[in-house]
């Protein structure tokens, strides 16, 4: 499922597979999630259907086929590196994961807006609803990673990170919770998330500022505090270094198109 050339930030789109018989691999994490029809798909020779229940993970580097005869249409998420704030390791193998109610409604949502809005403002629109995808996929992703997980449970730790962004973050606290030391948590965090875990959380503090900024009655200083910044000015600091824009100009643009 080719995207577009010299990818470096997130993209969402709704595609559309008619008649099609294809194979394609690229350079970057790709999450194809089922919206309407269903679409056959094999990666590292596991084969299985996609349709509005089901999404197919497929790492960087991972050979896939698929193949359609009637129309259909799919949610594809492109994830190059360091772009979303996703564990490494929940991309460590292809596998089919099941979308659960809540799930199918936020792909019908983001599928309805992808036509409009990316067309519009395909950056802002992109790394919204990547980071609003992988923030539900990763919250449900317990339960599809049972049996799979060594070293450290990363889906329960990246759940524990999200839900404490405003607090200051203790790793030693952390690493004893897990049952670590030190020296031995910071290892196996970097085997299962791909950086130090004040990088990611970092990456995370400012992947939800983007779900929050869409609420007009959220202050900046606000949304700063929220996500664990000591004030509005260090939060407009590192905002800016990661998207290249202002908050206040970023929720501007989006209020600008009715948003």
């Amino acid at each position: 499922m080719s995207a577009p050339l010299g990818l470096s930030t997130p993209t969402v789109s709704l595609r559309r597979y008619e008649a099609v018989q294809a194979s394609d691999e690229h350079d970057f994490h790709q999450i194809v999630l089922g919206f309407d029809g269903a679409m056959g798909m094999a990666v590292d020779g596991n084969e299985s259907q996609i349709d509005r229940h089901r999404a197919w993970i497929i790492p960087a580097g991972a050979r896939h086929e698929y193949w359609a005869e009637g129309v259909n249409r799919q949610l594809v998420l492109d994830l190059p590196a360091s772009s979303v704030a996703v564990p490494a390791r929940f991309f460590e193998r292809a596998r089919t994961i099941e979308l659960d109610a809540q799930l199918t409604q936020l792909v019908a949502n983001v599928a309805v807006n992808a036509s409009v809005e990316a067309a519009a403002m395909p950056r802002r629109f992109g790394w919204q609803a990547a980071t609003h995808l992988c923030g539900a996929l990763m919250a449900d992703a317990g339960a599809s990673l049972i049996g799979e997980t060594r070293g450290l449970d990363f889906a329960r730790i990246d759940r524990w990170l999200r839900t404490h962004l405003s607090e200051p973050l203790r790793v030693a606290d952390l690493a004893a919770h897990c049952g670590f030391g030190m020296r031995r948590f910071h290892q196996l965090f970097n085997e299962a998330f791909g950086e130090t875990p004040h990088r990611y959380l970092h990456r995370l503090r400012l992947d939800t500022a983007l779900t929050l900024l869409a609420d007009p009655r959220a202050s900046l200083t606000g949304i700063a505090l929220d996500v664990g910044f000591a004030d509005q000015s260090a939060f407009t600091h590192a905002f800016s270094k990661r998207f290249g824009i202002a908050p206040g100009q970023w929720r501007s643009s989006g209020l600008q198109r009715g948003q």
